[in-house]
């Protein structure tokens, strides 16, 4: 497997050493990711006149992510993060509760409850511990590895690995449930998006612009949604996934494909499209009562009518800059980016509000929104902090 910092890098689904008669896997890789070292320069930091102030709450050093991508959580009043060599933390209004080393090098986490922690490892091990004393619960297994943060909720672990396959187990004892699976293509984006709980479903995208449902109490498959079709004469083109997880609001799913779209379905209409534009990510979106927000390929976020689809405003002034999927915290879009600093947008017209700059390190996973009103960060060089919104 190749690996970079990066959360939309390829994964060869077979042993391949080429494409179509003479492209490497490094050339794919190259080819579809902007930031690649033969892609676009980043482009340099946009002067702002700030309307605001954003200010850090606290912060803690919670070690280096080295090439994976770890998002923190929030549960009840702490917060948990984990790091690759192991170490999972909980902190509570900034200060340590306890750490622990797991005792294995970690590739995801964290996924957390009141009552949980859980984590996953590169050799598709699935760890979990007590979210008030760090006590290891229990051990399971799944068929590869774990890039994306596991999701927990009631009684029930959710993981995907790494060759399209959800598992879900017992959140007290870990046993498996189930697990659903769906074939691998000769390339697909590395999928660092959690599955998502929804009712008596669980929800995740998949190669090929597909968005799924399966049931929550045997995994079978319920719906499917073309989030976007496959184009194009090679392998290479013809990659369309949903990598980022969707999101849902008042009934309506979202979701948005690399090389492909946002769409939205109406879930109390079996499903149904409401509509679709053409613009591709591996980051992410976000929704709220009235808009939907999402940072395309070469980091330009734009706000949309939730309901139409229609252009709101685009901010196109952080292109190259490696921005993160968006957070909405009141009436402020947060994103991040490839330097450590963190973007504060106006709801309503996509403006710069503040900025405030971290380690200096990528900001790959996604700013998380915090229950007091502030949003949690972490970088890949493990610098956690919860910042306030203008």
């Amino acid at each position: 497997m190749i690996q970079r910092s990066l959360p939309w890098v390829l994964a060869a689904a077979v042993a391949a050493s080429s494409l179509n008669g003479c492209a490497t896997i490094s050339d794919a890789v190259d080819a579809l990711n902007p930031f690649a070292p033969s892609g676009p320069k980043m482009s340099p930091l946009p002067e702002i006149k700030p309307t605001g102030e954003a200010r850090s709450l606290w912060s803690q050093a919670v070690g280096a992510s080295s090439g994976y991508v770890f998002t923190p959580a929030e549960a009840g009043a702490a917060v948990f993060a984990a790091n690759r060599k192991g170490e999972l933390w909980r902190f509570e209004e900034g200060k340590l509760s306890w750490k622990i080393n797991t005792g294995q090098m970690l590739s995801a986490g964290v996924g957390a409850d009141r009552q949980i922690v859980v984590v996953g490892t590169a050799k598709g091990d699935v760890l979990a511990f007590a979210a008030d004393s760090g006590k290891a619960l229990w051990q399971a297994k799944v068929s590869s590895e774990v890039l994306a943060a596991p999701t927990v909720e009631g009684n029930h672990v959710a993981v995907r690995s790494g060759d399209n396959r959800i598992f879900l187990f017992d959140a007290q004892s870990g046993a498996r449930r189930w697990v659903y699976e769906r074939p691998m293509p000769i390339l697909a984006v590395r999928a660092t998006g959690r599955p998502v709980f929804a009712d008596r479903y669980v929800l995740a995208g998949f190669p090929g612009g597909k968005l799924v449902a399966v049931a929550l109490e045997n995994g079978a498959q319920v719906w499917e949604g073309a989030v976007a079709q496959p184009k194009g004469a090679t392998e290479l083109d013809r990659v369309a996934d949903v990598v980022a997880p969707p999101v849902l609001e008042g009934g309506q799913l979202c979701a948005v494909a690399f090389q492909g779209r946002v769409t939205c379905f109406d879930m109390g209409q079996g499903g149904a499209i409401v509509w679709s534009r053409d613009i591709s990510s591996a980051r992410g979106l976000a929704l709220d009562g009235r808009y939907l927000f999402v940072t395309d390929d070469e980091g330009v976020v734009y706000g949309l009518d939730r309901l139409s689809g229609s252009s709101l405003w685009k901010q196109d002034k952080l292109r190259y800059r490696q921005v993160s999927a968006p957070a909405v915290q009141g009436n402020t879009v947060v994103v991040a980016d490839g330097e450590g600093y963190v973007h504060f947008l106006s709801r309503e017209e996509g403006a710069f509000e503040a900025r405030l700059k971290t380690d200096g390190k990528p900001i790959d996973a996604a700013p998380q929104r915090l229950s007091n009103g502030a949003v949690l960060i972490q970088t890949s060089g493990g610098d956690l902090r919860a910042v306030s919104a203008p």
